[in-house]
C-alpha cells in the first residue's frame, strides 16, 4: 500500500475521531436547568439561644433543609416552588426557652407559631399556587361557520 494513502486515511480517521469527540464533550448547547416558577418565601424565628431549624427552599423536588443550632434570631428569604407547601419548622434543645416562628409570602405575613420549653417545637405552613399549565398557541380553535365557540 501507498504511504501516502495510510497517511491520508490515517488523517481522516482522526479527524472524524475529532469531530466526534468534540460533539461528546461540547455542552455549550445543552439545555440548562429547567425553569420552575417560585414565589419569594421569607422565615423568620425570634428568640433567645439556639434550635434546630427546618425550611422549604427552592429545588424541583422541594426538598427541606436543615440548620442545626442556629442562633436565634434568625431570618432567610427564599425562593419556593409553586405548588409546594412552604413550612418552616424549630426544635428548641433540652435547656428549652422560648422562639417563634413566622411566615410570609410575597411580603405578606401568613402565620405564626411559638414552641415552649425543654424539646419545644412549632411550625409555620403556607399555601402557594398550584403553576399555570402552559399555553400552547396551537390549542386555540378556529371558529366553525354553524358551530358555537365555547
Amino acid at each position: 500500500m501507498d504511504r501516502r494513502v495510510v497517511a491520508v486515511a490515517a488523517a481522516l480517521v482522526l479527524a472524524c475521531a475529532g469531530l466526534v469527540g468534540y460533539g461528546v464533550l461540547n455542552t455549550e448547547d445543552e439545555p440548562g436547568e429547567r425553569a420552575v416558577p417560585t414565589a419569594e418565601v421569607t422565615y423568620e424565628v425570634r428568640g433567645e439561644g439556639t434550635a434546630d431549624i427546618t425550611y422549604l427552599a427552592r429545588s424541583e423536588a422541594g426538598k427541606a433543609t436543615v440548620a442545626s443550632d442556629v442562633t436565634l434570631p434568625w431570618k432567610k428569604t427564599v425562593e419556593v416552588p409553586l405548588g409546594k407547601e412552604p413550612t418552616v419548622s424549630i426544635l428548641l434543645g433540652e435547656k428549652g426557652g422560648e422562639a417563634s416562628c413566622t411566615l410570609a409570602i410575597r411580603g405578606r405575613h401568613v402565620q405564626r407559631s411559638t414552641a415552649f420549653g425543654s424539646y419545644g417545637r412549632a411550625t409555620c405552613s403556607g399555601a402557594l399556587p398550584a403553576p399555570e399549565p402552559a399555553v400552547r398557541d396551537s390549542a386555540v380553535e378556529p371558529a366553525v361557520e354553524g358551530r358555537s365557540q365555547p
